[in-house]
């Protein structure tokens, strides 16, 4: 296993393990329902190398079920990733990839230091506009299929956009249970995807995982949705026994 790791890790495949990470995740999510469209979502993930899959699993799994604990560190953290990948993708179109991307990926992350109350609104708000666009894209592919409805699939952008304005509002009005969502979703969102590209990697089960991701496009949303509402619910309750637990009562 280790020697597996220490070989990816140097190699990274056809291109360096940078160029890997940032082109797998940007094809992953190059369309606004990245996870009702699983034909490229599994493609990305097997080119996704076996380290950043085990980084992901780690990552993803300490921040589902203790975002809310250090919520200003995941605060920076994903607003220094997402400068990243956005800085990547812009720095691509003048050759200067790496550049572009460590100066946004820095100036979102010092930004975010002094404005927490907004970032956690912004992330927030963004956590509700990818549940809600790909439950749209998702159930209207399974009802389309299964029930013979006519929803329109494209306009997955009627989902984002009462996710971004419900979990929006909500971050100003409940500031923790917003915090306790998107850490949830985000990290809930990484581990399954860690887990995923660690499985297809597996030769032997290769097919067999292929075939049951891509047999409906509700199966990636619910392998992401349904630890992340456990990730939450643990999170809620952790929390509120701190708060009221002995300690919490003294210092009432």
């Amino acid at each position: 296993m280790f020697t597996l790791l220490a070989q990816n890790a140097t190699e990274g495949g056809p291109e360096g393990p940078m160029e890997n990470l940032f082109s797998s995740v940007i094809g992953m999510f190059s369309s606004g329902a990245p996870l009702a469209q699983p034909d490229v979502l599994v493609g990305q993930l097997k080119a996704l190398s076996v380290v950043w899959a085990v980084v992901f699993v780690i990552v993803g799994v300490l921040c589902l079920f203790n975002g809310y604990k250090f919520y200003r560190t995941t605060t920076i953290m994903l607003a220094l990733v997402m400068g990243l990948f956005a800085g990547y993708w812009l720095g691509e179109k003048i050759q200067a990839p790496f550049i572009v991307g460590g100066c946004l990926g820095l100036l979102l992350a010092v930004t975010a230091f002094p404005l927490m109350k907004y970032a956690v609104a912004v992330f927030g708000g963004l956590a509700g506009a990818f549940v809600g666009a790909n439950l749209w894209a998702g159930f209207a592919h399974a009802l389309n299929k299964g029930a013979e409805m006519q929803i329109p699939v494209d306009a997955y952008w009627i989902g984002a956009l009462i996710g971004l304005i419900i979990c929006g509002m909500l971050a100003f009005i409940l500031f923790k249970l917003s915090i306790v969502m998107f850490t949830s979703v985000s990290g809930s969102l990484i581990a399954v995807l860690g887990i995923l590209a660690l499985l297809l990697s597996i030769e032997s089960w290769q097919d067999t995982v292929s075939e049951g991701l891509t047999a409906n496009q509700l199966v990636i949303p619910l392998l992401v949705f349904v630890p992340a509402i456990i990730g939450l619910i643990m999170q809620e309750f952790w929390t509120y026994g701190k708060e009221n637990g002995p300690e919490g009562a003294k210092a009432a």
